[in-house]
């Protein structure tokens, strides 16, 4: 099948499918995607510490309301950013999250009373979820089925290896100035160029979803034949959420993996601060976690592209949960920075993997409201974890609460396992021409 033109369009390049084609674009979307990252690895290190030393949060429960909010507001948001990117288009979705995000670093700058941090989290909340979940989809758009996982590997890398790095910065600007506002300023430089980027040189995407979806050869096996493109918003829902064996597993698990990061986010720091480690040692533990995350993806999502979804995901999930009883039971700095590494390791396993899942299973014509659908019950997670984990921790104590949620990602492992089925099927010769893949 030749690259699809417009009418009226002669000289005009054609739109064509692929990583080696779209090479230009898909770097930018991972530059700006890196820049989404950033933006919430600003809060990593210092917002745990600065509810607790300037605004006097002392309960587990409270103290994790930015959390909570921040999840809501995200995962709500995920939802609609799918259907509005089908709508109006992926590009003024991302635009319009990142002049959402604009406030945030002032907000957390100037805030007077807890208060103000949780409002500015709910801004930061809408803002993620339409910035990365518009940057998720417009990859998924650009390089069609055969290097999903990779594509999904390097959008997931840039977004949490920039995490990292900004909780190692953030953490040793509060050590060395304070609090606030130093590390917020960071937050201030990534809006500014993620909207100038975005507004200037980030160009739409749909047009190659619906060449993908013109293109699309349904699998031989007859599986996913009621998956048809003309499914409603409701059934989307449904499939996703509870219906399709692979789809629902995929969005458990990815709540659940969103449970653990709430946790590590919100509850972390504070255990490693009542061990008596310093700001600047808090903050490489937590930017460790996120950086042997980013970075794993660059393998891991390519890898599910050649050895298959299902048991990295299931052994992701494993993985995680055995690092998360090692950090209830350490008490030093060795045995956590580990600890760290194991689940920055099992969930590089499993995030990109998720994503690369979904995009095999949804038909190209609503793939972006299934992205939406998987993201709401992911970035649900956050808001579940800081709940769960809070109450948990204020009842039993920090390490209970760690090891409680240590079982249920075991338990969302073993979901994977007997529910899921490999999604991913090498493309035919046939298929690789349809879509113009190298």
């Amino acid at each position: 099948m030749r690259p699809a033109t417009k009418p009226g369009t002669a000289g005009v390049r054609p739109i064509e499918l692929g990583l080696r084609q779209n090479a230009a674009q898909f770097t930018l979307l991972v530059a700006v995607n890196a820049l989404v990252g950033g933006m919430l690895g600003q809060e990593r290190t210092v917002l745990p510490l600065l509810g607790e030393q300037e605004f006097g949060i002392t309960a587990y429960t409270a103290g994790l309301g930015y959390i909570l909010v921040f999840g809501l507001a995200k995962a709500a948001t995920n939802y609609f950013a799918g259907t509005w990117s089908d709508r109006f288009g992926r590009k003024p979705v991302l635009v319009a999250g990142w002049l959402v995000a604009v406030p945030v670093p002032l907000m957390l700058i100037w805030a007077p009373s807890w208060e103000w941090v949780l409002v500015a989290n709910l801004f930061l909340g809408i803002s993620q979820g339409l910035t990365w979940s518009t940057t998720v989809v417009m990859k998924i758009d650009l390089v069609g089925p055969a290097r999903r996982g990779l594509a999904m590997g390097l959008n997931e890398a840039a977004g949490y290896t920039a995490v990292a790095a900004t909780a190692l910065a953030t953490g040793y600007l509060a050590e060395s100035y304070g609090l606030r506002p130093a590390p917020f300023f960071l937050g201030i430089a990534f809006v500014a160029l993620g909207l100038g980027l975005s507004t200037l040189a980030v160009k739409e995407t749909r047009e190659h979803a619906r060449l993908d979806a013109a293109s699309h050869v349904a699998r031989a096996d007859g599986r996913h034949d009621h998956l048809h493109r003309e499914l409603s918003n409701g059934q989307v829902f449904i499939q996703t959420s509870f219906k399709e064996p692979a789809l629902s597993a995929a969005s458990q698990a990815g709540l659940v993996n969103n449970l653990n990061d709430g946790l590590a986010w919100g509850l972390f720091p504070i255990l490693f601060a009542g061990a008596g480690l310093s700001v600047g040692k808090i903050g490489v533990l937590a930017a460790l976690y996120p950086a042997v995350w980013g970075l794993g993806q660059l393998f891991t999502g390519a890898l599910s592209d050649r050895w298959g979804r299902k048991w990295m995901i299931a052994s992701g999930m494993w993985l995680q949960a055995i690092a998360l009883a090692l950090i209830g039971l350490a008490d030093v700095f060795t045995v956590w920075a580990l600890a760290a590494t194991l689940l920055g390791a099992g969930t590089a396993m499993v995030y990109p993997t998720l994503l690369a899942a979904i995009g095999d299973v949804a038909h190209p014509a609503w793939r972006a409201r299934s992205v939406g659908v998987y993201r709401l019950w992911r970035d649900g997670g956050f808001a579940v974890g800081a709940l769960l984990a809070g109450l948990l921790a204020d009842a039993l104590g920090i390490h209970t609460a760690i090891w409680a949620i240590a079982g249920l990602t075991a338990l969302s492992g073993l979901v994977v396992a007997v529910r899921m089925y490999e999604t991913h099927h090498r493309p035919t010769p046939a298929e690789q021409d349809v879509t113009n893949e190298t």
